[in-house]
């Protein structure tokens, strides 16, 4: 989701909420503690240089129950970091503690953002050998004989 959409999306709604991926809320006193901007360049396994935009929003929470970050004070923070540091309408990512700083995609679906997992990915699957397709095999051509694999078969 692009920062734009966000900025659109926090002009409907009345509170601002996330929701993880497992379907669980934020809890309602977070806190978005950093508007930023990162830019990163990087060299993919395809030996290719990468340029990759991204605005990161990280959301804390504290022991302050009662705080509640209405949508308004949200795209005045959004204004400041654009104006301040430059930001433009890049792909948004969100960091949120998990066992580990949780990094997620963002989507909105009409009334909350949904935190969206990440996932890794190979740039270059072309130079690596990864094909495109998935291979279609079958079961019976990878076991050399039917009953191969059965209590004291010796093949688990």
């Amino acid at each position: 989701m692009k920062l734009s959409k966000v900025k659109d999306a926090l002009l409907t709604v009345e509170t601002v909420s996330f929701i993880l991926p497992n379907g669980k809320k934020v809890p309602a006193h977070f806190h978005v503690t950093e508007v930023g901007k990162i830019t990163k360049k990087f060299i993919d396994c395809g030996g290719v240089v990468r340029n990759e935009n991204i605005v990161n929003f990280q959301l804390w929470e504290a022991n302050d129950f009662d705080h509640r970050l209405a949508p308004q004070k949200l795209l005045n923070i959004i204004a400041l970091s654009e104006k301040v540091l430059g930001i433009e309408d890049h792909e948004i990512e969100v960091e949120y503690q998990a066992e580990t700083i949780g990094k997620f995609d963002l989507n909105f679906n009409g009334k909350d953002f949904v935190l969206v997992n990440k996932q890794t990915d190979c740039l270059a699957k072309d130079k690596c050998g990864i094909p495109t397709e998935k291979l279609k095999v079958k079961l019976m051509e990878l076991v050399p004989e039917m009953n191969a694999c059965k209590p004291g078969g010796g093949c688990c």
